[in-house]
């Protein structure tokens, strides 16, 4: 009884505490608020980390060695929390790019495209090929070898969109879309997610007993690894650029003993036979793809936006950055980190933001990482289809 009594007073003398807490820290954002009026005043930035730095110093040396580590926690929040209220006072002084968004919110039409010039990786019967024919009803499909191919399509004005395979929910991201996103100039106007259905063709009259060879592109194999297991060990896995190229080089081959993994499609396409449909490890197989275009279009009910970023190789430097999304309700779809070309043991950040293009919190978030991030590229707001 005793022991209840003594906890109730510490929760007591808890709620006191926090009383004055909750008054200081009121009494501290005010005095924010006229920090931020003094910057706009004097065209300061929100952000500076010499006075972030030389503050949390300060607080360390100042701090009992058993609340120094949580102490830095603390200021951290409230160096996040002060950066955010200020931003606030000063809505409407938007950065250049949040003023770009606006802009692209007001100027695109209202409705997605239903005829454009698409460009697509691989040949006809490609997955490509299938996410184009939802995305548009109406598209005058151009296919291209690479992905990179595909970026420069669309930067070059030779193809008003570009789609593109972004991850797969079994085989995961691929890599060389990834790698090319950091480098090249566009903007994603819309995704799709589409289930994939692998299929085992080969020329007519091969039997599966027959088969020494099964070529596709890589993430398919992937995809297929069990099916591929249970082929044998005399059988061999060999990776193409694209499914429905692999489907075209068995068309074409003479061989009796070579099958291709690809879209069932592709069976009336190149005069094929289906030896086996879905061989898929599981029946939940789902590839991500983005339409990809040279300008920023922004279409109603844009509730996805993604990034790059690049932290500083710090200790809880992400996690700081994690914590302003947390503290401004923004749900992450995705977050992955990638390696820096050239740079050893650095990482950048690819990140689906899951917040409404309308909403102050996602201005508010890119300010932010504009500011605080050593790199920052905004790689568009676009909504999801299935």
């Amino acid at each position: 009884m005793s022991q209840t009594m003594n906890l109730n007073e510490l929760r007591e003398r808890i709620d006191g505490i926090d009383e004055k807490l909750l008054r200081l820290f009121e009494e501290r954002m005010e005095a924010v608020s006229q920090v931020a009026a003094c910057k706009k005043a004097g065209g300061i930035p929100v952000l500076d980390q010499k006075r972030e730095a030389e503050k949390l110093k300060a607080i360390s040396q100042k701090a009992s060695p058993q609340t120094e580590y949580y102490a830095r926690i603390l200021y951290n929040t409230l160096f996040d929390i002060s950066r955010s209220y200020q931003r606030s006072t000063l809505r409407g002084e938007t950065s250049a790019l949040c003023g770009e968004i606006k802009e692209a919110v007001r100027g695109t039409p209202q409705l997605f495209p239903q005829k454009a010039t698409v460009a697509c990786q691989g040949v006809e019967g490609a997955y490509s090929e299938l996410a184009a024919t939802r995305l548009f009803s109406q598209p005058d499909i151009q296919y291209f070898k690479t992905f990179e191919s595909v970026f420069s399509a669309v930067e070059n004005g030779f193809c008003q969109y570009g789609v593109l395979p972004l991850e797969n929910s079994t085989a995961g991201s691929v890599n060389k879309v990834h790698n090319l996103m950091q480098s090249r100039d566009f903007y994603i106007v819309r995704s799709i997610r589409l289930k994939i259905d692998h299929n085992l063709l080969a020329p007519k009259g091969v039997k599966r007993e027959d088969i020494r060879e099964i070529v596709s592109h890589e993430q398919a194999l992937t995809q297929c690894a069990r099916f591929l297991e249970k082929m044998g060990p005399k059988v061999k896995a060999t990776q193409c650029e694209n499914t429905a190229a692999a489907a075209e080089m068995v068309a074409k081959t003479e061989r009796r003993d070579i099958a291709a993994i690809c879209s069932h499609r592709c069976v009336k396409l190149y005069d094929l036979n289906c030896l086996e449909k879905d061989i898929q490890d599981t029946s939940s197989n789902h590839t991500r793809f983005i339409c990809i275009s040279k300008k920023l279009e922004i279409y109603p009910g844009a509730d996805r936006t993604s990034i790059i970023m690049t932290v500083p190789h710090e200790p809880g430097s992400l996690y700081r950055a994690l914590g302003r999304f947390y503290a401004l309700g923004i749900n992450l779809g995705k977050l992955e980190s990638r390696p820096i070309p050239d740079r050893d043991f650095d990482f950048l950040f690819y990140l689906t933001l899951e917040t409404s293009v309308y909403s102050d919190a996602l201005a508010e978030i890119l300010e932010d990482m504009q500011e605080s991030s050593e790199g920052f590229k905004y790689l568009g707001s676009y909504s999801e289809v299935m």
